[in-house]
């Protein structure tokens, strides 16, 4: 994909829950003026609006049904509004998490995701995170990038931001969730989490937001010069 006649560069982060995506991903388009667009809060969403009503998480025909109705929008910041509702961070619980992975394991679920993403990402200037952007969604995105930690350290993370949020959960608990989330991402049939082979991985475990941001830009400078 060329980043000519477009309006930038299609930035793709990929990586497993918790590893910093989003952090790194909104500060990285914020730095270059891009739209950011957290792939996996539409998934969140779309969970969440499940819960609500109801519809079995095994349930694919209906869960794409209501995928179709769900009107799911990303806002500047961190904003992820349902249906014209601000849900934030109703959709950051962990209830939420386990039904978000249910969810984006059902193939028709995920294409119909995967076409809204690509709508709102394919004029360029956009930096996406999500599982399988550089994949599946964008698998000709100009930048790709693997973000990584190790699942303690990703637990850590959790934490605090479960904490901010005024909601108390053990580490242990929290780290066993992320492995398991893990290991269903990386096992389902239908765009499993995978690292590209053209993506820069990074190893975030003991990097600070800033230094996960500026290796990027390295590596974006270096498109963009190219």
């Amino acid at each position: 994909m060329s980043g000519s006649g477009r309006r930038g560069l299609v930035i793709a982060i990929d990586g497993p829950s918790g590893a910093g995506k989003s952090t790194a991903g909104r500060s990285l388009a914020t730095r270059l003026a891009y739209v950011f667009l957290d792939t996996g809060a539409m998934y969140r969403a779309l969970a969440l609006k499940a819960l609500r009503e109801g519809v079995p998480l095994d349930d694919q025909a209906a869960l794409v049904e209501l995928a179709r109705a769900a009107r799911i929008e990303l806002g500047g910041g961190r904003t992820v509004k349902l249906d014209g509702e601000d849900v934030t961070a109703a959709i950051r619980t962990p209830e939420v998490s386990r039904a978000a992975s249910c969810i984006s394991a059902h193939p028709q679920v995920r294409r119909l995701m995967v076409a809204r993403q690509r709508e709102m990402g394919g004029e360029g200037g956009v930096v996406l995170d999500g599982r399988d952007i550089g994949t599946a969604v964008f698998p000709d995105a100009d930048v790709k990038f693997y973000l990584d930690a190790h699942p303690r350290r990703r637990a850590e993370r959790r934490q605090e931001e479960l904490a901010a949020a005024g909601e108390a959960a053990g580490l242990d608990a929290i780290e066993g969730e992320i492995r398991s989330r893990d290991h269903a991402d990386s096992t389902r049939t239908d765009s499993p989490l995978t690292r590209a082979a053209d993506a820069v991985y990074i190893d975030a475990s003991e990097l600070t937001p800033d230094e996960v941001v500026e290796k990027m830009m390295e590596v974006v400078r270096q498109r963009l010069q190219g």
